[in-house]
């Protein structure tokens, strides 16, 4: 399906690309936690409400 080229390519590109990532990330950590400290709570609100919403469903149909 994909030859030893693409394959020994993706896979480069994939090592490169996660190396930066990690980088920047480093980079960034303060400003993340001065501006995004508070984000924790609204994914937690988020997961909270799915499954309000899936109980919901789920009392409803039974």
């Amino acid at each position: 399906m994909f030859s030893t080229g693409q394959m020994i390519f993706a896979l480069f590109f994939v090592i490169a690309f996660v190396i930066i990532i990690v980088y920047s990330y480093r980079k960034d950590k303060k400003l993340h936690k001065k501006y995004y400290g508070g984000s924790l709570w609204v994914l937690l609100g988020f997961i909270a409400f799915v499954l309000i919403l899936m109980a919901i469903k789920t009392y409803l149909k039974g």
